[in-house]
């Protein structure tokens, strides 16, 4: 099942990837993204099983951004690709069925695209500029999400979009009102010193929503 709720790492001020994903499964997170940039494979692997350990223990699900290989070797829950990453069908070749696979996606033409590739769920975005992405695609914005998802119920496409770049707690209610199935957050919960609180508050938008 895709979470409504995915966190996505990044390093804290002081720490490492793994500080800040054991502090938000710690906090009760349970879909996580191992997301390192920038680094070899090899220099990411200890990472990958260093989280998916975590997970393991915390009973999360772990997604491997970029990296089907590393997906496989660790056997993480899936695997996240972006627009220039490996094509889907390529990488469902090295990962099997029995893993998953999310693809970013900026139009609606990349949702189509990925729905025609077979991912298991899209990440719809940059709502807003973050700094925790290079090569930033277009500002998707909340006017954005109302016409893209109007068009994906139009086109009666189903599979999970999540909602990606720079969302805070405060923004979410309007985002799901759009029919988005789940948003994904990272600055925001990192580098927090009440990770429980800040989680609670965000999980709490979405009880809003549902009521």
């Amino acid at each position: 099942m895709i979470q409504p709720l995915q966190y996505i790492s990044q390093a804290p001020k002081t720490g490492t990837h793994i500080d800040a994903i054991k502090q938000v499964l710690e906090a009760g997170g349970k879909w996580i993204q191992l997301r390192i940039k920038n680094q070899a494979e090899a220099e990411i692997l200890p990472f990958a099983k260093a989280a998916q350990a975590l997970c393991e223990s915390y009973g999360a699900k772990l997604i491997i951004n970029d990296y089907p290989h590393l997906a496989k070797a660790v056997n993480s829950y899936g695997v996240h690709l972006g627009l220039q990453d490996m094509p889907v069908l390529e990488a469902r070749k090295i990962i099997g069925k029995h893993q998953i696979i999310g693809g970013t996606a900026n139009t609606f033409e990349h949702i189509r695209q990925r729905v025609a590739e077979g991912a298991d769920y899209i990440g719809l975005g940059p709502f807003r500029f973050t700094r925790t992405k290079e090569n930033l695609s277009p500002i998707v914005g909340l006017e954005g999400y109302q016409k893209l998802m109007e068009k994906v119920r139009k086109a009666g496409i189903s599979i999970p979009i999540i909602a990606i770049g720079g969302i805070e707690a405060a923004d979410i209610p309007a985002i799901l009102e759009t029919g988005i199935y789940g948003i994904a957050i990272s600055a925001a919960l990192t580098n927090q010193t009440q990770t429980a609180a800040v989680l609670e508050e965000i999980s709490s938008k979405f009880s809003i929503h549902s009521i």
